[in-house]
């Protein structure tokens, strides 16, 4: 069984970001870049499928500059067979980067495509489920447990009321949490055996998908900056804070 596990770079989740002056976009010069957190969680649950005996193959495609290679040879160095990145200098919203997907999917026609629940850049939360539209393939997201059943896979997901189970025929999309598993470290034998694992690179013209303008950003600023607390001497004069100034009650 072949696997997919699209991956993103993403700002280091340890490193502050911040906002360029013209407040066009986030300035990402000179900051630490990692493979997304949840990206790392799908390819540790690929690679312990992999170690299981069910995944034969495991393929993972990031959409972004060149630079983004790097955070593919690091998904090979934590068990990746192979690379593909799908090179544009755009930032793609969801939607589009869905579409590319499908194209890469239909191109190699895994039977389950593991996506992380979310980048923590965007934190859009959609394209795990866009392209499981796109592709008419059954979908479970938020994943907590995976099991592999013949033609089959079992996913326990979690939901606001507790644990949900879902039993779906293959080709499937998972979207993967926090609680699937813990990614292991890249051993330095794995990092210099990644540096020869094959990494295919395409145009979005390759794939033959034409794109469209979805949203444009007007504006990107930094939160406002959280005001000191400050400390009240009785229920009372708490409860009348919470009602005359947050009023919140």
């Amino acid at each position: 069984m072949k696997v997919l596990v699209p991956v993103k770079r993403v700002v280091d989740a340890n490193v502050k970001v911040r906002v360029k002056a013209d407040n066009s976009n986030v300035d990402t010069a000179n900051l630490k870049m990692a493979l997304n957190p949840f990206c790392e969680i799908a390819v540790e649950e690929a690679v312990r499928l992999k170690e299981a005996g069910v995944v034969t193959e495991i393929v993972v495609v990031t959409i972004g500059n060149k630079s983004a290679q790097e955070q593919l040879r690091t998904a090979m160095a934590l068990g990746a067979d192979r690379a593909i990145h799908v090179e544009t200098d755009e930032e793609l919203v969801p939607l589009s980067i869905a579409k590319l997907l499908l194209a890469v999917q239909q191109k190699e026609q895994a039977q389950l495509v593991v996506f992380g629940k979310q980048s923590i850049d965007g934190d859009n939360n959609q394209t795990g489920q866009m392209l499981a539209a796109l592709a008419d393939m059954p979908q479970a997201t938020f994943a907590s447990e995976v099991k592999v059943e013949d033609s089959n896979i079992v996913v326990t997901r979690e939901i606001d009321g507790g644990l949900q189970t879902l039993k779906m025929a293959l080709p499937a999309v998972v979207t993967v949490d926090l609680r699937l598993n813990e990614p292991r470290y890249a051993s330095l034998p794995n990092i210099m055996k990644a540096k020869r694992k094959p990494l295919e690179s395409l145009s979005i013209d390759d794939l033959g998908v034409t794109l469209k303008s979805h949203q444009t950003v007007l504006n990107v600023a930094p939160p406002a900056e959280r005001q000191a607390g400050i400390m009240v001497s009785s229920v009372e004069e708490l409860v009348e804070k919470l009602k005359n100034e947050a009023k919140v009650i």
